[in-house]
């Protein structure tokens, strides 16, 4: 099968080492493009440089392949209408269009299907002004939740108990755009879940749920970013959960966007909070989620490759049910220097395939770059994920953060503590 991946993340890069390993699976090995893709994935795609968001140009990319299955990771294009115009060419896409995007581009839309869909999630109001967020704020008190209402590369919310720093976030949301809006919330108290449920605009396939780390820091603290880590499986999550998720809010939400007429194929990603009043929705997003699809992908024993296609052609239903590696899997994301404010950019990156040499260890690219000279540098904030597998969450821990022993990166940091309540049976759910 020739299949193109469109995006130059970890994300992508996750995708692409699955597809890749499908052979080791008993499967056929597939002819592997990515557009524009980074030096990480080169390893195991054909590059393209081809602007990700410019949707004709990816069309065009994937028409003159002879594409079978075109695979639009992130959420820039999928908003951009990069999956309307492969589907208009007539590839088989997996990927939301532009309209069915809107879960993840506009959280106020997302809000409004979630009502209508009867969804359990957090009370919120939409503020259009710096007036209606202080009352918003005063009316549900501390910790204090607001979020941009567009896309903000996974950095777009701040959780604070100090009402000027929510105020102040606000007030750079609503004057980042024309017509600015922003969306306080209740804080919902409880730990945090990430589903993915695989959609083909009618049928939903759930994958296995696993955390993410959004704070920078050990112990939950420092400014949210896009990811420093994630892990799976939630042994201390509740038994029944995934189908809860599924009958409650994903099959619900699918449902509704068929009956507005914009069906949603591609990952519905539903972001959890498990609260003392049951679990409640903190968000949905359109693709899947980084850092915890590299964690996740690395359990799926099934050829991805035969569930994304299904999807994109509407035969979900029909597709045997997903098996998985019994394995614990741990993802640590190494930053750049100044992440998430300022990262700094160009320093070498050594040390690779001295982690990958590790049992169980593998390294996704995410900010890379190849230097004029032949090296490797940074180029991002999240520069690398080293993903760790073993038996139970101690062993994978312990694989990770071998692998990230290995790597240098000039004043990179990572958090030391991913997984390690889990591991420690100190998760618990209200």
């Amino acid at each position: 099968m020739k299949i193109l991946v469109v995006g130059n993340g970890a994300r992508e890069h996750a995708i692409l080492h699955a597809l890749a390993a499908e052979d080791a699976l008993g499967g056929e090995p597939h002819e592997l493009h990515a557009a524009p893709g980074n030096p990480g994935m080169a390893r195991e795609a054909t590059l393209h440089p081809v602007d990700a968001v410019d949707g004709g140009a990816i069309a065009a990319l994937a028409t003159d392949l002879g594409a079978d299955l075109v695979v639009v990771g992130p959420e820039a294009p999928l908003v951009a209408g990069v999956a309307d115009a492969v589907r208009d060419a007539g590839v088989p896409v997996f990927g939301p269009s532009a309209e069915a995007a809107r879960l993840e581009g506009s959280k106020s839309f997302a809000k409004e299907v979630m009502a209508a869909a009867n969804v359990p999630t957090a009370m919120a109001h939409v503020c259009t002004t710096r007036d209606e967020v202080a009352a918003a704020l005063d009316a549900f008190g501390a910790p204090h939740v607001v979020k941009d209402d567009g896309l903000a590369a996974g950095k777009g919310v701040v959780v604070t108990s100090d009402r000027k720093e929510a105020l102040a976030h606000a007030e750079a949301a609503l004057g980042a755009r024309p017509g600015g809006r922003v969306v306080v919330e209740e804080y919902l108290d409880g730990p945090e879940v990430s589903l993915f449920c695989l959609c083909d605009g009618a049928s939903v396939v759930p994958m296995v749920p696993a955390q993410d780390f959004k704070r920078v820091f050990d112990g939950g603290e420092g400014p949210n970013t896009g990811g420093m880590g994630a892990y799976t499986p939630l042994d201390w999550a509740p038994s029944g959960l995934v189908a809860e998720v599924v009958d409650r809010i994903a099959q619900p939400t699918i449902d509704e966007m068929a009956h507005r007429g914009t069906p949603f194929v591609g990952v519905l990603y539903v972001g959890l909070a498990l609260t003392s009043r049951g679990a409640r929705v903190v968000e949905f997003n359109a693709r899947f989620g980084d850092p915890e699809i590299q964690a996740v992908l690395t359990r799926l024993t099934t050829p991805l490759s035969s569930v994304l296609l299904a999807a994109a052609r509407g035969e979900l239903e029909q597709h045997a049910p997903l098996h998985w590696s019994p394995e614990a899997v741990v993802n640590v994301v190494v930053a750049a220097t100044g992440y998430p404010e300022s990262p700094r950019r160009g320093d070498a990156i050594t040390g690779i395939e001295a982690a990958e040499a590790l049992p169980g260890v593998h390294v996704l690219h995410a900010g890379t770059a190849t230097a004029e000279d032949g090296t490797l540098v940074s180029a991002g904030g999240r520069v690398l994920s080293v993903v760790g597998r073993g038996a139970d969450l101690a062993a994978a821990r312990a694989a990770a953060y071998a692998g990230v022993a290995e790597i240098h990166l000039a004043d990179s940091h990572h958090r030391t503590d991913i997984a390690l309540a889990a591991e420690r049976g100190e998760v618990r759910v209200p």
